[in-house]
């Protein structure tokens, strides 16, 4: 197997050798050997995890796990425990399916909003306890009550002074976590959302003529953009993975 210094391994992988040295301390990369006079000793092995691992960081999404769920992988390659890297990878890639499902989900309502067609008109209306919203939004109590005090949108109590989330909210809910997967700033969607009114068609108007980088619809495709992106980055991480298995046996 071939070996290399760092400085060779900065301008094979095109970074910095400081990165090198950063991608070894966060645990990025194997351990690599070093000679009597301290210089790292590098591998084919190492190359080919730094590929994995700038592929899997490439990802600009933040929200809901996706980016601590992708250094979990690179850290686990990098320890050579290949089967369970690519346990990960599979779980991330049906991840990113899911938030891929969120952010059309937000287009489309937001779609049927401005024509009109608001899905609280559809079918039956019921309530949301705190806990049952969060578990179909698919995130945290403490989520909710961060979006609740930051002013995104105010809750309902019932007579006994339950806190009850509508259709209407939860249409709201969808499009702010989407928003939020987007990576814009809770500032950013209150400005966009706080028009909001009993009538939905004249807040989700007065949003989109808000500048175009408030645009919910064009944010939700950015979104989706990212994670196509992701998506593609993470069959390429599987081949790593793969590639390096080989490599070790």
């Amino acid at each position: 197997m071939n070996t290399y210094k760092t400085i060779d391994i900065a301008r094979i992988i095109g970074i910095h050798v400081n990165t090198v040295r950063l991608y070894e301390k966060c645990g990025f990369i194997p351990k690599p050997e070093r000679l009597n006079n301290g210089y790292r000793v590098f591998t084919d092995q190492h190359i080919e995890q730094f590929r994995l691992a700038r592929a899997a960081l490439q990802v600009e999404v933040l929200q809901n796990g996706l980016r601590k769920q992708a250094v979990d992988i690179i850290k686990v390659s990098a320890l050579g425990n290949y089967e369970k890297a690519m346990e990960l990878t599979r779980r991330y890639i049906v991840q990113i399916d899911i938030e891929k499902a969120n952010a059309e989900e937000a287009i489309r309502i937001t779609h049927s909003i401005l024509s009109g067609m608001s899905e609280r008109n559809v079918g039956m209306q019921r309530t949301y306890r705190r806990k049952e919203a969060a578990d179909v939004l698919g995130v945290t109590i403490d989520t909710l009550r961060n979006w609740e005090l930051n002013g995104l949108f105010t809750i309902k109590r019932t007579e006994n002074r339950y806190r009850v989330y509508t259709e209407e909210d939860m249409l709201r809910l969808k499009i702010i976590r989407s928003l939020r997967c987007a990576n814009y700033s809770l500032s950013a969607i209150l400005r966009m959302l706080q028009a909001l009114s009993d009538d939905p068609q004249t807040y989700i108007r007065k949003a989109i003529d808000t500048p175009k980088d408030d645009d919910i619809i064009r944010a939700c495709d950015k979104l989706l953009t990212s994670l196509n992106e992701a998506k593609n980055n993470a069959f390429y991480v599987a081949c790593q993975i793969e590639k390096m298995k080989k490599l070790s046996e």
